[in-house]
């Protein structure tokens, strides 16, 4: 369970930020996403996939420069 102790001279709004700043940096709302909805088998290899391709394209964009 994630969680933050509000400091004494802390305002509840730097509180929150730190708190979703710490979810986001642990993972938490992604993994959220991520198993929100069942993804069949093939459907994570196509996602794997599109990402390697979008990764590659990237990479042969910068080195041309």
């Amino acid at each position: 369970m994630t969680g933050v102790r509000v400091r004494d001279d802390e305002s509840f709004e730097r509180a929150l930020r730190r708190f979703n700043k710490f979810c986001e940096k642990s993972g938490v709302l992604s993994d959220y996403k991520k198993h929100q909805h069942y993804e069949k088998p093939s459907e994570t290899k196509k996602r794997k996939m599109a990402a390697a391709r979008r990764k590659a394209r990237r990479t042969r964009f910068f080195e041309k420069r």
